[in-house]
């Protein structure tokens, strides 16, 4: 089956040469979510919710569908615990203002990892500034897996967020998120995952994990750029405040007095990314197709072998855990990996170069950058051949 997935995406009927191995920092899109979005703006293009009227009633009914789409791909029962926003970034910045800053007073503490990405670690460094609470950091182990030791001696009755990723965005290691929240939860904090790298990679069962608050974005699951999600336990929405405030959220409005809507539509205000929202759909739609398991498999093998591949390449460090997912980072000494990137460009592959929006993680490895392939749907094992032997190309022109 995903052998003619490639089939199903149109950037790569153009570009059929093109390796594409950087899908972390955004997946392509395939021919079902662009053809939801196409049929909104040709057939039934309306605002939503106050038109009385038929496009606007169908674009409403269209646009809740997916909310109810969100909630069963999470395995979350009650839809309107889902709010849509602008992605996994608007999200955490909708519980740090609307939550931890309402709450959080000096004393307090904010326990993040060092594994996050600068959108799960700046709102929490400048939510502790303005609030007067800490912000601690669990550390790493030297397999790239967090100190689960360190996290326990950790937590504390003055401990009331705990904000990690189920999965890194550079190095791949995947977290025990169901052991995180249970410790947490042994002393009443609230735990926020961002899981922006998971949702499309492994089974991200909510109720299960018994999070507090989770953050998605599509575009990292084969869905539109510009939308996301948050999913947060409704006693906590009930008592967050919006991050944004207009028409839409609200029921009444006086000089005197103003009346919110219920959770979720108290949070967003304004008209939201209808098509991008519908295009969200069509990527659950598309993913729940292929079936969760049989990508699952497909990337852990392909992963397993890129692993092998990248350890056997002399001269280059691999920051990849064993049991990580399909990210991988790199370096090849004597090279930066900004000119690795370019030359395997040269090559027709596309994979990132930086750090990642992950610093704090890069100080801990001790590296300014890396160079960082991730695996999709999509890819194959002559994409992670391909890349090997450009590597190999890298090597000659430099060493």
């Amino acid at each position: 089956m995903m052998n003619n997935i490639k089939k199903q995406f149109p950037l790569f009927e153009r570009h059929p040469d093109l390796v594409y191995l950087d899908n972390a920092a955004t997946t392509q899109t395939p021919h079902c979510v662009s053809s939801a979005m196409d049929d909104y703006y040709t057939s039934y293009r309306a605002n939503i919710h106050r038109g009385i009227y038929g496009i606007s009633e169908q674009a409403s009914a269209a646009y809740e569908n997916v909310r109810t789409l969100v909630a069963d791909f999470l395995g979350v029962s009650d839809s309107s615990q889902i709010i849509f926003t602008r992605g996994t970034t608007e999200s955490i910045n909708l519980v740090a203002r609307g939550y931890a800053e309402k709450f959080l007073k000096p004393g307090d503490e904010v326990l993040v990892s060092a594994l996050e990405h600068h959108a799960n670690f700046v709102p929490w460094y400048e939510v502790c500034k303005n609030t007067g609470a800490t912000l601690r950091v669990i550390p790493l182990l030297d397999d790239l897996h967090l100190d689960l030791e360190s996290y326990k001696a950790m937590l504390s009755e003055k401990v009331k967020l705990v904000c990690v990723g189920a999965i890194s965005n550079v190095t791949g290691t995947v977290n025990d998120i169901s052991f995180i929240v249970e410790q947490a939860h042994k002393y009443g904090a609230k735990v926020l995952v961002d899981g922006a790298q998971a949702v499309a990679h492994q089974v991200c069962d909510l109720q299960k994990w018994d999070v507090d608050f989770f953050a998605f974005s599509g575009h990292k699951m084969y869905g539109p750029t510009g939308v996301g999600a948050l999913y947060g336990k409704r006693e906590l929405l009930e008592n967050m405040n919006p991050l944004l405030y207009g028409g839409g959220m609200v029921v009444r409005v006086s000089e005197d007095e103003i009346t919110y809507k219920d959770v979720p539509t108290r949070f967003e205000g304004g008209t939201p990314p209808i098509a991008e929202v519908i295009g969200l759909g069509a990527s659950i739609q598309f993913l729940k197709d292929f079936s969760i398991d049989s990508i699952i498999e497909h990337e852990r093998s392909l992963t397993a072998c890129a692993h092998t591949a990248l350890q056997g390449i002399e001269g280059l460090t691999l920051f990849h855990p064993s049991g990580g997912s399909g990210i991988l980072a790199f370096n090849i000494e004597g090279v930066h990996p900004h000119d690795i990137a370019s030359i395997v460009n040269n090559k027709n592959i596309a994979i990132r170069a930086g750090h990642h929006c992950a610093q704090p993680l890069h100080q801990h490895l001790r590296v300014s950058a890396t160079a960082r392939m991730s695996i999709g749907v999509y890819n194959t094992k002559d994409d992670i051949d391909a890349l090997v032997s450009a590597l190999d190309e890298v090597k000659k022109k430099f060493l």
